[in-house]
């Protein structure tokens, strides 16, 4: 019996009266959330609208999901369309099975229908929300603990993970818990995103594109090392092979990015419908009811145009008469 180990847990999923609280899903809530709230942080400082990742996010987690789970459906569709196995089971989120790199590519797409209706940027988005992502990942792997999945080589040392479960081909035993690896590993990348970012001004997409890159030198030897059945090409797994073309055209991006636009953009953030003025707005005249539409007021001393109601005939006893009795006939403006 090993002295030291990660254990699992007994179940991954609780019960709060008939609603089920699941591990897997709780973890994946949560990075989105601190993906948000970090994401929001950066933009504002960069002198975004708070509220702005949020809105964007609406589009972009759920299209995340859907092209995270197609892409582990469609390299791993023997476990759902083989002989004896059950095709509803593509669509149990919850069991796990989220590729990242789908869920990056659809969630672009609708990160890039976000910022177009908000009319902003989408490099400077995703590098603002670069390294919350990063953090998102590093929870959501927790997940995979919970339904303990996505487990390395057999191993004794002291932070060997504790594998009870038996069902979907598991064997009992203590392996290298490669998703706390890959948690860490995603937790230092983040980190070196914002580092990077304040170091040297990164710009019109390179901040998210060093986020890439580096994860997919993480994920690279991670994946090396687990054990759960995979397709392979010339003697590597999918995974690697992927994350070596995603590697080559992140610094590709970085290079002729820095090349064609150097420095870093500014962000001049388009009013939200129905939302408050900010400091990139100094416009008043864009508002109708403005200052801006109404009539400017007349001089003081500056002589009319309006027709005045004067004597025609000069008063008895002539004009100091007159002004003795009304005053100069001045108009107050």
């Amino acid at each position: 019996m090993e002295l030291a180990y990660i254990p699992s847990p007994s179940r991954g999923v609780l019960y709060l009266g008939p609603i089920p609280l699941r591990g897997y899903a709780f973890c994946i809530i949560i990075g989105v959330f601190i993906a948000v709230w970090l994401g929001n942080r950066r933009w504002v400082a960069r002198g975004g609208q708070s509220g702005t990742v949020a809105d964007i996010a609406v589009w972009a987690v759920p299209f995340g999901l859907v092209g995270g789970r197609l892409y582990h459906v469609i390299t791993d569709y023997e476990l759902y369309f083989s002989p004896g196995r059950d095709w509803v089971d593509a669509f149990k989120v919850w069991q796990g099975g989220l590729g990242i790199w789908g869920a990056i590519a659809l969630g672009a797409l609708g990160a890039w229908i976000g910022a177009r209706r908000r009319g902003i940027p989408m490099p400077a988005y995703a590098d603002a929300v670069a390294p919350g992502i990063a953090l998102a990942q590093a929870m959501g792997r927790w997940g995979n603990w919970f339904n303990q999945e996505l487990y390395g080589r057999e191993t004794h040392l002291p932070w060997a993970l504790h594998i009870t479960s038996s069902e979907g081909g598991r064997v009992p035993g203590y392996y290298h818990p490669t998703f706390l690896y890959e948690s860490l590993w995603c937790i230092g990348v983040a980190f070196l995103v914002m580092w990077a970012d304040r170091r040297f001004k990164l710009g019109h997409g390179r901040a998210f594109a060093l986020y890439v890159a580096a994860y997919c030198v993480g994920r690279a030897w991670i994946e090396y090392m687990r054990v759960d059945d995979a397709h392979h090409i010339l003697g590597l797994r999918l995974n690697d092979w992927t994350a070596l073309i995603v590697f080559l055209l992140a610094v590709s991006y970085m290079i002729v990015s820095a090349r064609l636009r150097p420095g870093r953009e500014e962000i001049v953030e388009p009013l939200a419908p129905g939302g408050p003025a900010t400091g990139t707005e100094t416009d008043e005249a864009a508002e109708p009811g403005s200052a801006a539409d109404k009539p400017a007021p007349e001089p003081k001393g500056e002589p009319s145009d309006e027709p005045r109601d004067e004597p025609q005939d000069e008063p008895a006893g002539g004009p100091k008469a007159a002004a003795g009795e009304s005053g100069p006939a001045t108009k107050k403006s």
